[in-house]
């Protein structure tokens, strides 16, 4: 390693008086084992094996994106109690809240079906859903296009009359939003939610009575159904979902990706997740979810994505859900560091109301991811792990990204006190292996990058022989200046 290396710290307070924090630009350098590259270049002819889909290269786009939004809307948002799963809840687990909701609401010959009427989304305005997008920072957007409950957000012909166009609203929900995002031409990527399976669809519940050994529901309707979506919306991700009760081989879920990825419209860009039938969560797919929430806090052999819900109970919207209930700005925003920082994507997921409208709260939230990451986009986007640290061996609050081509080390301080002796010991910056250029902040006073002092560890000085300590400014990093000037430009 004979160039210089610059390493920037971001450290930026996030928004109210409280938080004085943020983040340092870290270094960061390999991550993954599949190489990350457009499939354009070369034909391919994919055969429906896990071996021959699973050779697929990752489409450049999604690794750079690192950030993407999730909605979970569905006829569950009309009851908007217990979450997504309200039927189920309902009629198979008999929750006691859930019964005594409807015995409380409703007439008792009120059935599921009977919410849809009530799935006006009047005031669905997808260039107000848009323009919180872009604020958010989102690169990639992921709408639900049928949860377990069957319905889908689309007249789609095979579920007539269960559908957004024909029961609800009279809109094609997922096609307004994907029209939106493509006419502002802002390159954020549209993707569509779908749940292989469905509640209580008779045809689910006959071949999963014959033990799977019958397909009459794959074969009439989740797998046509699949297709058509595509066909129409073209979808760069296809986030699967509700494969869990059987075997990939009952879902033809590896004749529908060898499709996707032979002849469909998307087949050159398009990314898929793990999802595809039992046993295939974290081996096989595009990349992988391997489970809701999941973030390991270390570097993984592949790409993954950490999908998490602003509400901490819920996916979708709860008119009962408590403040509490929902995550602090600095909670999503160390998840998205450590989730980056690790060569993952962040999919963070909202609930809006059955009228179509975002919560105040998720828009609060999305609006100061947002402002953050205008400041400290650079350490986010496009830049790929560290492979010496993800997670500093001497300040475990700061974590690591790296970009090659400009050959700078991005060190994010996510602790909540700035260091109490004014000075930050880096030790995994190794300053005998890697000849620094120079070491920066960004925030102070709103002037941009300022470069700080900095000297080599020595043995007994608070690192091992190699780091380096960093001094930093009297005057705190606060993104509130830059952030109101950042919005009268």
């Amino acid at each position: 390693m004979h160039s210089r290396l610059a390493i920037i710290l971001f450290m930026l307070s996030i928004f109210y008086p409280s938080m004085s924090k943020s983040g340092l630009p870290v270094t960061k350098i390999l991550y993954h084992a599949d190489k990350s590259q457009e499939t354009s270049s070369r034909p391919y002819n994919f055969t429906p094996t896990w071996k021959s889909l699973d050779s697929r290269p990752l489409p450049e786009w999604y690794d750079k994106a690192k950030i993407g939004i999730k909605f979970a809307w569905g006829v569950f948002s009309v009851p908007s109690f217990h979450g997504e799963w309200f039927w189920y809840d309902w009629k198979t687990y008999k929750y006691p809240d859930v019964v005594s909701f409807m015995r409380d609401n409703y007439p008792p010959n009120f059935t599921y079906q009977d919410f849809a009427s009530d799935f006006t989304a009047q005031f669905y305005n997808t260039s107000e859903w848009v323009d919180l997008i872009e604020k958010y920072g989102a690169k990639y957007v992921v709408f639900n296009g049928k949860h377990h409950e069957g319905y889908t957000m689309y007249p789609s012909k095979y579920s007539f009359g269960w559908n957004s166009v024909d029961v609800g609203s009279g809109r094609d929900l997922l096609g307004e939003l994907a029209t939106e995002l493509r006419q502002r031409r802002n390159d954020i990527k549209f993707g569509i939610y779908h749940s292989w399976y469905e509640f209580y669809n008779p045809l689910y519940l006959l071949d999963k009575k014959n033990g799977f050994n019958t397909s009459e529901f794959v074969e009439r309707k989740t797998y046509p159904e699949l297709i058509e979506a595509v066909m129409s919306y073209k979808p760069e991700i296809i986030w699967s979902d509700g494969d869990w009760e059987a075997e990939e081989g009952y879902w033809k879920s590896k004749e529908f990706l060898a499709w996707l990825y032979n002849s469909s419209p998307v087949k050159n860009t398009v990314v898929v997740n793990d999802r595809w039938g039992r046993g295939t969560g974290c081996k096989h797919g595009g990349y992988f979810n391997c489970q809701d929430r999941y973030n390991p806090g270390v570097l993984q052999p592949h790409k993954w994505e950490n999908v998490l819900s602003v509400d901490t109970i819920s996916w979708g919207y709860r008119r009962n859900a408590l403040v509490q209930d929902y995550h602090t700005t600095q909670e999503l925003i160390m998840q998205m560091v450590m989730t980056v920082s690790c060569g993952g994507n962040f999919l963070l997921n909202i609930g809006p109301t059955r009228e179509g409208m975002i919560p105040p709260i998720s828009q609060e939230r999305l609006v100061q991811i947002g402002m953050w990451l205008r400041i400290n986009g650079d350490a986010i986007y496009d830049t790929i792990p560290w492979t010496r640290a993800q997670n500093d061996y001497v300040s475990p609050g700061v974590w690591y990204t790296y970009k090659p081509r400009e050959n700078k080390l991005f060190a994010i301080l996510l602790e909540t006190n700035w260091p109490k002796e004014g000075q930050l010991v880096l030790g995994s910056v190794d300053s005998k292996m890697m000849k620094i250029s120079s070491v920066g902040i960004y925030g102070v006073l709103d002037k941009g990058e300022k470069l700080l002092a900095w000297l080599p560890c020595v043995e007994g000085g608070g690192c091992k022989d190699g780091g380096i300590i960093v001094t930093l400014p009297n005057i705190r990093p606060n993104s509130r200046n830059r952030l109101q000037n950042s919005k009268n430009k």
